[in-house]
């Protein structure tokens, strides 16, 4: 764990504010939910000035999940968090950080209203507790360049299978040799890398699955988690992939024609994009025998924590409602362009008209149904850290088959849940 002691000593100086005078809130770090945050601490002061909240964005490590735990140990986590990545969950609970949701007041009703019994029931542990808020779900697409795209004569729809993908690759190869790519897969090797490039064609090749099944066992040396690795490992050995990293935006600068996205990269696009450059929006590859059929995704959702050092969760929970009310999960939609769990998100006016608004984010909800978390285990970090070395060897290198790549993954993820390791 990279930087846990900086971790600690800022944790610990966060932590001396004064829980009993109010309630603090950790929001992500980044701009668009920090301004999200800023306006609905502001609107909550109006209404419930007997409830002070002091809103702290959560400080800056390598993830989310390591400044959590380290908070956890330290016993300087805030009273609320919006930004709980639902696979760390089973960390968080054992460690002793997290309350037991499903016993405040109202709790049950107010989420089966909100988001419906299937949310609700996804987010519940094994024991039958519920430690966490559902909130929003991030469906990952693929973004690509439509006049790049055009020039190089292929149409969006040939990159919907693994065949049709690799062709399309390989026009781009033959026509602007190597100074344009269709698409380059990260070569980092950082765990959490691998949400976005294997982990999201691994969830669409299996028509939805996880890297686990009920029971905890490792399944993703199955067929599809082959057909990631050998789809993958393909774009390097033929020079369809750079094998380099770059510090630029390859995208933006018309060296990449293809990139995962999800809707939290949308305000970075306004932002930053050149200007006229246009981008559309495709479900990511599958192999060819899933041709035509529902494309599933991985859903990057984040939801919200209370901690089990909350001196007053009560008032923890009624921020947490206020957070998550109509008005502010449009406000949310609206800042962020992340869509909450809402059962009522085509039906209900305030959310449709922002939605219709934009083309991007109507695809993006329409992907929702078919968005994939991730299992929750307290051993997720090293399940991706052992997915993301096999990775670096069998794909990005090709020292080894894809083949086998996928078999050492899925052993050294069997070795880490049974305790070899």
């Amino acid at each position: 764990m990279i930087g846990l002691k900086k971790v600690l000593l800022c944790l610990s100086l966060l932590g001396g504010w004064g829980l009993g005078q109010g309630i603090t809130f950790w929001p992500s770090s980044n701009p668009e939910e920090i301004e999200f945050a800023r306006q609905v601490v502001a609107q909550w002061q109006k209404v419930r000035p007997d409830i002070p909240v002091k809103m702290q964005p959560l400080p800056a490590s390598r993830s989310t999940e390591e400044v959590l735990l380290a908070a956890i140990a330290a016993r300087t986590t805030p009273d609320i968090c919006a930004n709980i990545y639902p696979g760390a969950i089973s960390q968080f609970v054992a460690a002793g950080g997290l309350l037991a949701h499903d016993k405040l007041p109202d709790f049950r009703s107010f989420m089966l209203a909100r988001s419906g019994e299937e949310v609700l029931e996804l987010y519940t542990s094994a024991d039958g507790n519920v430690y966490q808020i559902p909130w929003k779900a991030n469906p990952v697409m693929f973004a690509y360049n439509v006049a790049l795209l055009k020039e190089a004569g292929i149409q969006p729809e040939e990159l919907a299978t693994y065949s049709g993908f690799l062709e399309a690759a390989r026009k781009v190869k033959a026509k602007w040799g190597g100074k344009k790519y269709l698409y380059t897969p990260t070569v980092d090797v950082t765990w959490w890398q691998r949400f976005f490039d294997f982990y999201t064609l691994y969830v669409a090749a299996s028509s939805g699955k996880t890297l686990l099944d009920k029971k905890g066992q490792v399944i993703f040396d199955n067929a599809a988690g082959t057909q990631v690795f050998a789809f993958l490992a393909t774009l390097f050995k033929e020079g369809l992939a750079p094998k380099g990293q770059s510090a630029s935006n390859r995208f933006f600068e018309g060296v990449t024609l293809v990139e995962p996205a999800g809707p939290f990269t949308m305000p970075f696009y306004k932002r930053n994009a050149p200007k006229g450059f246009r981008f559309d929006l495709i479900p990511p590859p599958v192999p060819d025998s899933l041709q035509g059929k529902p494309v599933y995704t991985y859903g990057d959702p984040k939801n919200i924590g209370i901690f089990s050092t909350s001196k007053n969760p009560q008032a923890a929970w009624e921020f947490a409602k206020f957070i998550l009310n109509p008005e502010n999960d449009a406000l949310f939609l609206k800042i962020t362009g992340q869509i909450p769990y809402r059962k009522d998100l085509l039906s209900n006016p305030a959310f449709r008209s922002i939605i219709s608004a934009d083309p991007y984010l109507k695809k993006f909800v329409e992907m929702v149904p078919r968005a994939v978390g991730v299992d929750d285990t307290p051993h997720l970090i090293e399940i991706y850290d052992a997915i993301s070395r096999q990775y670096d060897a069998a794909v990005v290198q090709g020292r080894i088959s894809p083949e086998e790549g996928i078999k050492k993954a899925a052993q050294t993820a069997r070795d880490v849940i049974s305790g070899f390791r």
